[in-house]
């Protein structure tokens, strides 16, 4: 039941990214396009399974894009607000679906199941 909530708590976030990106009058085709530009953060896993949990949990953590948004919004960048709304969109989607935060042992073991 847990596991349930916590994908709908996701894909209500998702959602409500969506939303409000919409009401900033982004463009939707171009949310389409950039939407999983967030996982060439998976390219660190040709190296290793370490380097590459490193490098997707960087891209793939809600710290750097809600910085993003919040600088975007202090210094009026709407450029930034948009890709970081992208982004916070995309951790959301994969939140949603299952896809967590990776440990270092293998792609398939993450922080909210094994996918």
């Amino acid at each position: 039941m847990n596991k349930i909530v916590l994908h709908a708590e996701y894909g209500f976030a998702f959602i409500l990214t969506l939303f409000i990106y919409l009401q900033l009058d982004f463009s939707f085709w171009l949310f389409l396009l950039l939407l999983f530009v967030p996982d060439i953060a998976m390219i660190g896993y040709i190296i290793n399974s370490k380097v590459g949990a490193l490098t997707y949990n960087i891209g793939h953590s809600v710290v750097i894009p809600a910085i993003l948004i919040g600088a975007s919004i202090l210094l009026e960048i709407d450029t930034l607000l948009m890709l970081s709304c992208i982004w916070i969109a995309h951790i959301f989607l994969d939140r949603c679906l299952g896809y967590g935060l990776k440990y270092k042992q293998s792609f398939k073991d993450t922080h909210m199941q094994r996918v």
